[in-house]
C-alpha cells in the first residue's frame, strides 16, 4: 500500500508543478486530494494494515500529505506572485486616451412640442400651470356649464374613479379635458388672467386619431373687454409661430357648452398651402379643401364665469383647447398618420425625430 501511496503523490506533486493558473490549481487539488481521488482511497485502507506495520504506515502518511500540502502551497504563491507581477500590464488603463462616450437620448417628440408650445404662448404673457390629473365632476363638467345628465357630456368617453363621491363635488374622474383648470384658475382671484395649462388628458377612445391618454394645451384669457378679435389674434400668432408664416387660421361656427360663441379652429393646409389641390391639379388627399381642424376655442360663457366666482358683467374671457399630439401632426413635414405611433416605445420611429 506504501508503494501505491508513494506513485500516487508522485502523479500528484508531477501535476502540481505543471498548474500554470490558480484554475488548474484548484483543479488538481480536487483531482488527486478529493474525497474520490486515489490517495483518499488509498488511506481508507490503512485500517486494514496489521498492527505492527500499521504505526510506521501512519507516519509516512502523514509525512506524505505535509510534502503534498507545502507544494500546493508553494505554486499557488508562485502562480498568484506571477498573476500580479503581469497586472500593471495585463489591465493597464491609459488614462489619456478619448473613452467612449455613452449614447446620448433627445426629449420624445410630444415634450418638444409641449416646450416650443409653451414658449410661443410664454412671448405672449401666459404663464403656465398644471392642475389634477384626477378631478372632480365639478370642475370637469358642472362649473362648465355641463349639469348631471346633460348629453353634451357624451362627447366626453370619461373613466370614472371608484371612489366615495363628494357632496358637493361629485364624483371623481379622471381628467377629461384641460378645461377644468379654467375655474380652478379663476377661484385664485388673480385677475387679469393669462393661463397656459398643458397636461395629460384620458378619454375612452382609441384609433388613429385618438388614444386613451393624451395631452392637451388650454388657453385662458380673463380681462375686460376681451373679444373674438383677441382670440382671432391669438391664435393667429400661435399657427404662424408653431406652423411657419405662411399658414392661417379660420374660425368656424360650433357649439360648446362652456363658450359663447363657440368655434372649430381650422388652420391652412401644409401640404397644398390652402389651396386644396395639389401640383398635378388633384384634390390634395389630406385635407380635401385646403383647411385641417386643429381643435376648440370660443368665448368663456358667463355661466363658468361665475362658476369661477367672476362677474360676466364686469369680465371677459376667451378659451381654446387643442390636443398637442394632433396639433404637431400637422406641421408640414412630420408625416405622421397614426397617432398610435407616437407611444408604442418603437426606436425606430422615435430616432427619426
Amino acid at each position: 500500500m506504501l508503494d501505491k501511496l508513494e506513485q500516487a503523490k508522485d502523479k500528484t506533486l508531477t501535476a502540481i508543478s505543471a498548474a500554470d493558473s490558480l484554475e488548474s490549481l484548484a483543479e488538481v487539488e480536487i483531482r488527486h486530494l478529493g474525497r474520490k481521488s486515489e490517495m483518499t482511497e488509498l488511506l481508507k485502507g490503512l485500517g486494514s494494515l496489521p498492527p505492527e506495520e500499521r504505526k510506521a504506515a501512519g507516519r509516512r502518511v502523514n509525512e506524505i500529505k505535509g510534502e503534498v500540502r507545502r507544494a500546493l502551497e508553494e505554486r499557488r504563491a508562485a502562480v498568484a506572485a506571477a498573476v500580479y507581477d503581469n497586472l500593471a500590464e495585463s489591465e493597464r488603463i491609459d488614462t489619456t486616451e478619448p473613452g467612449i462616450r455613452p449614447a446620448l437620448g433627445h426629449l420624445h417628440l410630444t415634450t418638444q412640442a409641449i416646450r416650443e408650445i409653451t414658449e410661443i404662448f410664454r412671448a405672449l404673457g401666459f404663464v403656465r400651470v398644471k392642475y389634477p390629473e384626477v378631478e372632480w365632476d365639478w370642475y370637469a363638467f358642472e362649473a362648465l356649464n355641463m349639469p348631471p345628465d346633460h348629453p353634451a357630456r357624451d362627447e366626453w368617453e370619461t373613466f370614472f374613479i371608484d371612489a366615495p363621491e363628494d357632496e358637493r363635488l361629485g364624483r371623481m374622474v379622471l381628467t377629461p379635458h384641460t378645461t377644468s383648470g379654467d375655474v380652478r384658475e379663476m377661484e385664485k382671484k388673480r385677475l387679469p388672467i393669462r393661463m397656459m395649462n398643458i397636461s395629460k388628458t384620458y378619454r375612452r377612445q382609441i384609433d388613429v386619431s385618438h388614444v386613451p391618454m393624451f395631452h392637451q394645451f388650454e388657453g385662458l384669457l380673463v380681462d375686460r373687454d376681451v373679444s373674438v378679435t383677441h382670440l382671432k389674434g391669438v391664435l393667429d400668432h400661435f399657427a404662424r409661430s408653431f406652423f411657419g408664416p405662411d399658414r392661417k387660421t379660420r374660425l368656424r361656427p360650433f357649439h360648446f357648452r362652456f363658450t359663447e360663441p363657440s368655434f372649430e379652429v381650422d388652420i391652412t393646409c401644409g401640404i397644398c398651402h390652402g389651396t386644396g389641390e395639389i401640383e398635378s391639379g388633384g384634390k390634395c388627399r389630406l385635407c380635401k379643401e385646403g383647411w385641417l381642424e386643429l381643435g376648440g376655442a370660443g368665448m368663456l360663457h358667463p355661466n363658468v364665469l361665475k362658476a369661477g366666482n367672476i362677474d360676466p358683467e364686469e369680465w371677459s374671457a376667451l378659451a381654446f383647447g387643442w390636443g398637442v399630439e394632433r396639433t404637431m401632426m400637422m406641421r408640414s413635414g412630420i408625416s405622421i398618420d397614426d397617432i398610435r405611433l407616437l407611444y408604442k416605445s418603437d426606436l425606430r420611429f422615435l430616432h427619426q425625430f
